[in-house]
C-alpha cells in the first residue's frame, strides 16, 4: 500500500508552493518591463537573509516542504536583485 503522506505535511507542501510561485509574477514583471523600480532594494536583502535562516533551519529540522519552498524562493528572489541591480546600472 502506498504511505500518503499525512495532513500537515501536505499543508505544508501546499504553504511552500504558493508561497513561492507568488514571486513569479514580480520576476516576469521584472524581466519584461526591463525595470525593478518598484521592489525595494532593502526589501529584497532583508528577505534573502531571512531565506537564508529559513533555508538552515529546514535543513537542521529536515523539515523538507520548508527547505525545497526556500531554495526556490531563494533562486527567484536572487533574480530579481540581480535583475534590479543591471536595470538600475543600465538607467
Amino acid at each position: 500500500m502506498i504511505d500518503i503522506i499525512n495532513k500537515a505535511e501536505l499543508y505544508g507542501y501546499i504553504a511552500a508552493l504558493l508561497t513561492t510561485i507568488a514571486f513569479l509574477p514580480q520576476l516576469i514583471r521584472t524581466f519584461r518591463t526591463k525595470s525593478a523600480d518598484d521592489v525595494s532594494l532593502l526589501m529584497l536583502v532583508i528577505f534573502i537573509i531571512g531565506l537564508l535562516f529559513w533555508i538552515l533551519y529546514g535543513w537542521q529540522s529536515k523539515a523538507f516542504p520548508v527547505l525545497i519552498a526556500n531554495l526556490v524562493t531563494l533562486i527567484l528572489n536572487c533574480s530579481i536583485l540581480l535583475l534590479k541591480l543591471v536595470y538600475r546600472t543600465r538607467a
